[in-house]
This record gives C-alpha cells, sequence and structure tokens, in this order.
C-alpha cells in the first residue's frame, strides 16, 4: 500500500467567501517560523520511526504558492521518499510565476493543482475570488515551461447566479488547457463563511439540488468526450494521470500529518494536528507534540469506512458481502450496475450524484 505525506500551508492572500479551511491572511510574518517547525516535526517523527518513504507528497492549505519555493523545498528535502514519488504542490494562479515553478521542478515538484474554480469573472465575484480567468492559462503555461508535466485544474458549480453557460464555459476553458486531470466539486455552504452568513440571511441563494446535478452530468459529458476518465466521484484524468496521492486516502493507505490542522492515518489510528499555527510552532518548538486528538476504528468500523471509500471509486466493491436484496434494489432504482465481469458493484452517473444515499443503503 502506497505511503503519503500531506503538508498543510494555512497562508492566504485572501480568503473566499466559501473557505472554512484552517487558512489565515494575517498570519504572513510566521511563515519562516512555520517552515522550520515543518522541518523539526518531520526530523522528530523520523527519529521515532514515524517518516517512511513517500510515494506521494501534497502540499495543500491554504495557499503553498505564496510561501517562497526556497521555503516549501526545505520541508520537500525533509521527506525522504520513493524513486519516482509523486509531488504535488497547489497554487493559487495570481501567485504563481515561472521561476518559482522552476524552482519547485527542480526539487522534485512533479504535478502542480491550480484553484480556478470559475473561468466567468461574475461567478468568481460571487465566490470571493481574486483571480483573473486569464491568469490561470499563464499559470498553466508557465507549469509546463517550468517542467512541471502534470496539472490539474480545480472547479466549482452550483454557485448561486452562476448560469448553465457560465458552467459549460468555464469546462470548455479548462479542457482548452489540455490539464492531466480535472476536480469538479459541487458549492457546499459552511456555517460561519462569508457565502454561509448571505444564505442564512437571505442575501443569496442556496445551491440548488437540480442544478448541480445538470452541471455534474455537463462536466461528465464534456470531459468523457475528450478523453477524461471519471476515476472518483469528482475527478477526472487521462488514462494514468490519476492523482496517486488522493488515491492513498481513497484506498486505506497510511499518510502522515504535517502542518497545522492537517490529518494524518496509521493503521486504524486517526489523528489530527493543532488547528492554529501558532501553536503548532509553539508545540514543535517546546518539544511538545502537535497533535491534538485522535481516534481508533474498530475492525467493523474500518470495514465499513474501507466499503464506503471504495464505493466512490470507478472500480467499485465486490459484490459478496453486500445484501443481495439492496443490491438488486439499488441497480434496479439506476444507483448501482455491475462491472463487465459482474463481480463488482459501481456507481452509475445518478448514483455518483446520490452516493450518500447508496452508502446509507448499504449500511441496512
Amino acid at each position: 500500500m502506497a505511503f503519503g505525506v500531506y503538508v498543510h500551508i494555512p497562508f492566504c492572500a485572501h480568503r473566499c467567501d466559501y473557505c472554512d479551511f484552517a487558512t489565515w491572511t494575517d498570519r504572513g510574518h510566521l511563515v519562516e517560523d512555520y517552515v522550520n517547525a515543518c522541518v523539526a516535526d518531520l526530523g522528530h517523527r523520523h527519529a521515532r520511526g514515524e517518516v517512511l518513504e513517500a510515494d506521494t507528497v501534497f502540499f495543500g492549505g491554504g495557499t503553498p504558492s505564496m510561501v517562497p519555493a526556497a521555503q516549501l523545498t526545505r520541508i520537500l528535502d525533509a521527506i525522504p521518499r520513493t524513486d519516482g514519488a509523486e509531488v504535488t504542490v497547489e497554487c493559487n494562479p495570481d501567485s504563481t510565476s515561472e521561476a518559482e515553478l522552476a524552482l519547485l521542478a527542480a526539487a522534485g515538484v512533479n504535478r502542480v493543482s491550480f484553484g480556478v474554480q470559475s473561468m466567468r469573472t461574475n461567478v468568481l465575484a460571487i465566490l470571493g475570488r481574486t483571480h483573473d480567468p486569464d491568469n490561470v492559462v499563464r499559470a498553466v503555461d508557465a507549469a509546463r515551461n517550468a517542467g512541471i508535466r502534470r496539472v490539474n485544474l480545480d472547479l466549482i458549480y452550483g454557485t448561486p447566479g452562476e448560469t448553465i453557460d457560465d458552467w459549460t464555459a468555464t469546462v470548455e476553458g479548462a479542457l482548452r488547457l489540455e490539464p492531466e486531470h480535472v476536480s469538479a466539486y459541487a458549492l457546499t455552504v459552511e456555517a460561519g463563511t462569508p457565502l454561509g452568513r448571505d444564505v442564512a440571511a437571505g442575501v443569496k441563494p442556496a445551491p440548488d439540488d437540480d442544478d448541480q446535478a445538470d452541471k455534474y452530468g455537463i462536466v461528465d459529458d464534456l470531459l468523457g468526450t475528450q478523453g477524461y476518465e471519471w476515476y472518483e466521484i469528482s475527478n477526472w484524468a487521462k488514462p494514468g494521470e490519476e492523482c496517486r496521492h488522493n488515491l492513498v486516502y481513497w484506498q486505506g493507505g497510511d499518510y502522515l500529518a504535517i502542518g497545522c490542522s492537517a490529518h494524518g492515518k496509521t493503521g486504524p489510528r486517526r489523528w489530527w494536528n493543532l488547528r492554529t499555527p501558532e501553536r503548532y510552532i509553539a508545540a514543535i518548538r517546546d518539544c511538545a507534540t502537535p497533535v491534538a486528538g485522535d481516534e481508533q476504528l474498530d475492525p467493523e468500523g474500518r470495514a465499513a469506512e474501507a466499503r464506503d471509500l471504495a464505493l466512490r471509486l470507478k472500480w467499485g466493491i465486490p459484490v459478496g458481502g453486500v445484501d443481495p436484496d439492496v443490491t438488486t434494489e439499488l441497480i434496479e432504482m439506476g444507483l448501482l450496475t455491475l462491472d463487465d465481469d459482474a463481480d463488482r458493484l459501481v456507481l452509475t452517473r445518478a448514483g455518483r450524484m446520490l452516493a450518500n444515499e447508496v452508502v446509507i443503503r448499504l449500511q441496512h
């Protein structure tokens, strides 16, 4: 089973209206101390035998590209990696340069993920995003010129006020850039965010389920006609270009958590780090644990989790072990289908859009 390392970079220039991640816009002065803490944390864990050679490394956030490449590579250099390891850095199109990307590529970064969300300025404004769609084109070109071959574009559909034409234009614009991978997520409204407050106050409408279903069908169709295959509910890739790091999560592999608020997994144990960068830095400085909490899954819980995660993937789950009456019902409802060998159950498109309902039914 592959082993991954997730590094959380909590710094942002601007907090998007829909975001409830552990990110801060006023902590830039902590960058050097934070990087030092991440490097020291890796050193401590390596001494305890917790750091294996990583098959995948993922710098997420936040906005990792806000941290100078020379600082990010200090963290990367502290992570032992297998030959051919996948190393991904999330980037904002507005805070990306070819020179910085070239430094990352020289250090071993071979995949970048750009937060695009939309190619329409009116939709970006509603989301509270600040980047110019033209910068997406420049950023992808910069990554290619820097020698980073694998590119992912993150998209969001179902924004209040986004029309079908807006969404179609976004997907078509993304396709013109010929990325190796596309992620497309339905907008969710989180309490406590500016968008959440606007929806609660009636200033903006909540996302419409039927509208989001229509837009999921559009992205699935448009990507499919251009040779992209869905391999997870919200992710499509050209053959062989699946995100190996995310597959570590979905296929039940272990992963190390570095940085504030990052989550890790070791066997049946799930654990998470202190939420704020200040507390994380202080814990590492004081030689204390940065872990804020953990939980242990029993064998039954682990089996259920493994099934639910596997169901999200194009390979599906084995027919055996699932109540045949429930299976028959879900197939008749058009939510599940059998694969070509008739020994695995796979979500249909309708099933992908109602995956939570399928999971609930399989639990009974």
